[in-house]
């Protein structure tokens, strides 16, 4: 099945450090914090779909002094081809629009952390989104 990126773009962006206390912590405990993914998608007409991934940063130990991250970015693509293999359409909205944009997610995500003082925060590279849809 043959599709195009028509169009990519940052729907909702979420930065909060909450306090001064998590701004002074949040080097040290960064690492309590997992990648986490939402992917979502609808079709807009006929062959047209939104695909949204949420990256979120979701805190082992969640309290007052928990930061809240969490970017949604939107892809629009056009299927060429009739749709017929419902399972090869939800490889590309799981697997390989995912994979397509988190390196755009993660340089976004980097940047917000820069801007806000934090020059050692590092994100995964890449992400074998092709492993999670086989595990789900």
């Amino acid at each position: 099945m043959k599709y195009n990126i028509v169009g990519k773009y940052v729907k909702n962006i979420d930065f909060k450090i909450p306090n001064s206390k998590s701004y002074f912590l949040l080097e040290k405990n960064i690492k309590n914090y997992k990648i986490n993914f939402d992917i979502k998608s609808k079709n807009i007409k006929a062959n047209i779909f939104e695909i949204d991934v949420n990256l979120k940063l979701i805190s082992e130990k969640l309290d007052e002094n928990s930061i809240n991250v969490s970017v949604v970015y939107s892809t629009l693509i056009n299927v060429e081809d009739k749709i017929e293999d419902k399972k090869e359409l939800e490889k590309i909205i799981l697997v390989n629009i995912p994979g397509a944009v988190y390196p755009d997610i993660r340089n976004l995500l980097i940047y917000i952390f820069e801007k806000s003082g934090f020059k050692q925060i590092s994100l995964e590279k890449s992400i074998d989104f092709q492993r999670l849809y086989e595990k789900n």
